[in-house]
């Protein structure tokens, strides 16, 4: 069954293989973008124009799917504990003491932790402006939280604090969405604010406060993701 599952799907791509040709020109929409983007938007970064502003419902899609994400890996991780109940055979705890990093781990730690943490918020503070933007921002912050969690196993992160940021951050995101609807002339629409200086850091409308939002939202959904799976890693 698998073999024949594979040869169809084969017999369904080998004329878009066999047939594919690279496109030498830009479509009528992707020459729109490129063409009237940083006019339109204030934005150097055409892809941060394209992603936040026109596209934004699907940014909005892409954030639901990373936080229905983090949201299963703690509900599987949760139900294994509460099936395992986090005990051995004689009902003892199952807690792995973790061996203290050493002290090269922690020295660097303390100095570059601040430095990862600095540069994922230039990141999505500067998305308009260079590649980079919220996601990618996130990302490097929770990086910096994986770093520390190497460094300090014993350590722990709040998480209220977590559900906190995550929660605001989500809801003003869509908070300056419904004012584009409002104010503007669409979902996330930039022009509630002005568009600024071209190039300068408070330009390009609201998109530098969306990228904010996006930046919050991703790097403590993914610190979170990564303290799940180091919780339940102690629980083995």
């Amino acid at each position: 069954i698998i073999a024949l599952v594979l040869v169809m799907l084969a017999l369904m791509f080998l004329d878009l293989a066999a047939n594919y040709r690279e496109s030498t020109s830009l479509s009528p929409l992707g020459r729109y973008y490129a063409e009237q983007g940083p006019a339109e938007l204030g934005a150097a970064n055409l892809v941060t124009a394209v992603v936040v502003t026109y596209r934004g419902l699907d940014t909005l899609g892409e954030v639901t799917v990373l936080f229905i994400s983090a949201a299963g890996v703690g509900l599987m991780l949760r139900r294994e504990r509460k099936q395992g109940n986090g005990k051995g055979e004689n009902g003892d705890a199952r807690m792995r003491v973790h061996k203290p990093a050493s002290e090269i781990v922690e020295t660097a730690t303390e100095l570059l932790l601040p430095m990862v943490i600095l540069f994922g918020i230039y990141v999505f503070l500067n998305g308009h402006l260079s590649p980079g933007g919220g996601f990618q921002g996130g990302a490097i912050i929770a990086s910096g939280t994986m770093f520390l969690l190497l460094a300090l196993p014993e350590s722990h992160i709040s998480r209220l604090l977590i559900s906190i940021m995550e929660s605001l951050s989500g809801f003003s995101y869509v908070v300056v969405g419904v004012l584009g609807v409002i104010l503007a002339g669409g979902f996330l629409d930039n022009h509630i604010m002005g568009l600024g200086t071209f190039g300068s850091l408070f330009s390009a409308g609201a998109i530098p406060i969306i990228y904010v939002f996006v930046g919050i939202k991703v790097g403590f959904e993914l610190s979170a993701v990564l303290d799940r799976f180091r919780e339940d890693s102690d629980l083995k």
